[in-house]
């Protein structure tokens, strides 16, 4: 008789409890920090320009930096994930982000900041691209949608009280404590981590410098040239999405061909795979047309105040905290496609509910509405994301993991563009055309993730 596989027995059972959970802890307040501290500075722009001697455009850079560092460095960072283990780069990412976050708080002029900045977004990197596989890695295949919900729950969490965390930390502190506050946090869960989390079966191969720098130029291309938009000089900003669909055809050629490539080919050519990553990148562009468009649907048309405008918007990531738990379970007895299609079909129906309010709803006709997306979006996320995980081999889950990065970045960058433009040509009606659009993608992604009860994994 053959002896089992011991790779095969680890892929099936995971890690055993208590252990697995410590590992899930120590993961979890990596990805907290990280979605966090995307959150946590806007609110602090006015106090740091003025510290620091610095004009507010210059200031903006402390925020933008953040996202730009974490963009180009997420598919280098899955793929250091496979050739050096899921645990080297990941603790390695988490080591960088509490160190980063110390030189935030002590930085002494805005340039310092700024490049401080930019190191913690590329450990963020590390933490986004890693985080799912390592959750692949310690649980047993049934579970994996629970512990992919508490991924889910942790980011929705950190964007949802980032700004409520940074006015209480103001109200006491200056805004250095606003990074101080990762330090012990980092200090407590990298050993943890360290000394309980298991190597993630290493794949040695050369690294891909070219596929590399191609893949930044691509991803930091269509984001700058999606804040240049914003900013309202629109030929540039043609000019530098141009540039990245360029770096972006020039990044598929180069990786054609090559096996364990860092644009994962090999996986996009499996159906479950692709169709899965487009469904998450028609929920993420829906998700930010309304949360971009919803502040000024509420503040500028219904007049709200804006600590009103910060609850009405609340419904919508604390439902998550219901629902993606219980899509998680519910995984494990119904089809992922299924799941996420209906969820799509809920956070569709929310938003054109929205879109269509009377003029002067009550809060608690808002409410619910919100609420009903947050449920739909939370039914999605974890389904899918289990899918996305699950659909390759356990080797390539660093792939996986960080094109399930990707896929969110580009519906972000889809979804701000086409905000950016609405407002641009809709006038004051430029508030319901976003969430009219936002229902849009919520259906064609529905529509995608059911197609995909015709594969098998």
């Amino acid at each position: 008789m053959s002896s089992p596989n011991p790779a095969s027995a680890l892929e099936s059972e995971g890690l055993p409890t208590p252990r697995r959970y410590w590992v899930l802890a120590s993961v979890l307040c990596g990805v907290a920090l990280m979605s966090l501290d995307g959150a946590i500075a806007n609110i602090a722009l006015p106090a740091m320009a003025r510290d620091l001697g610095a004009s507010d455009a210059a200031t903006v850079w402390v925020v933008n930096i953040y996202h730009l560092g974490s963009v180009i460095c997420l598919l280098p960072a899955a793929a250091l994930g496979e050739i050096l283990g899921l645990k080297r780069v990941y603790a390695f990412g988490l080591a960088l982000f509490t160190l980063s976050s110390l030189a935030c708080a002590l930085s002494p002029t805005l340039p310092v900041l700024i490049a401080a900045r930019f190191v913690q977004g590329m450990s963020c990197a590390c933490i986004a691209a890693i985080g799912p596989a390592v959750v692949r890695d310690i649980y047993p295949r049934r579970l994996i949608g629970s512990g992919l919900a508490m991924i889910a729950l942790c980011v929705a969490a950190g964007g949802a009280l980032g700004p409520t965390i940074a006015a209480l930390i103001l109200s006491v502190a200056s805004w250095p404590w606003l990074f101080l506050v990762n330090v012990p946090i980092g200090l407590v869960a990298l050993p943890l981590f360290l000394s309980l989390a298991t190597p993630g079966r290493p794949q040695p191969r050369p690294f891909d410098y070219i596929g590399s720098l191609l893949s930044a130029a691509t991803l930091g291309l269509l984001l700058i040239g999606v804040d240049t938009l914003g900013s309202g000089t629109r030929s540039l900003a043609i000019g530098e999405m141009a540039a990245g669909v360029v770096c972006g055809a020039l990044l598929v050629w180069h990786q054609s061909g090559r096996p364990n490539a860092m644009l994962p080919l090999d996986l996009l050519r499996i159906p479950l795979m692709s169709l899965s990553l487009a469904t998450s990148t028609c929920a993420y562009t829906a998700q930010i047309l309304a949360y971009v468009s919803l502040p000024f649907l509420f503040e500028t048309v219904m007049h709200r105040s804006q600590t009103a405008t910060g609850l009405l918007v609340t419904p919508w990531p604390a439902l998550i905290f219901i629902a993606a738990p219980l899509a998680g379970r519910l995984v494990r007895r119904y089809p992922a496609a299924l799941l996420s299609s209906v969820g799509l079909a809920i956070l569709a129906t929310g938003l054109f509910l929205l879109a269509t309010m009377p003029a002067d709803p009550s809060d608690i006709g808002i409410a619910w509405r919100m609420a009903l997306c947050g449920i739909g979006f939370g039914f999605y996320q974890t389904p899918n994301n289990a899918t996305v995980m699950t659909a390759g081999p356990v080797s390539r889950s660093g792939a996986a993991g960080g094109m399930l990065a990707v896929a969110r970045t580009l519906g972000w960058c889809l979804g701000s563009a086409l905000v950016t433009l609405i407002f641009a040509m809709a006038g004051t009606d430029a508030t319901i055309r976003c969430l009219e659009v936002a229902c849009g993608f919520a259906l064609a992604g529905a529509v995608t993730s059911v197609s995909r009860g015709a594969f098998r994994r």
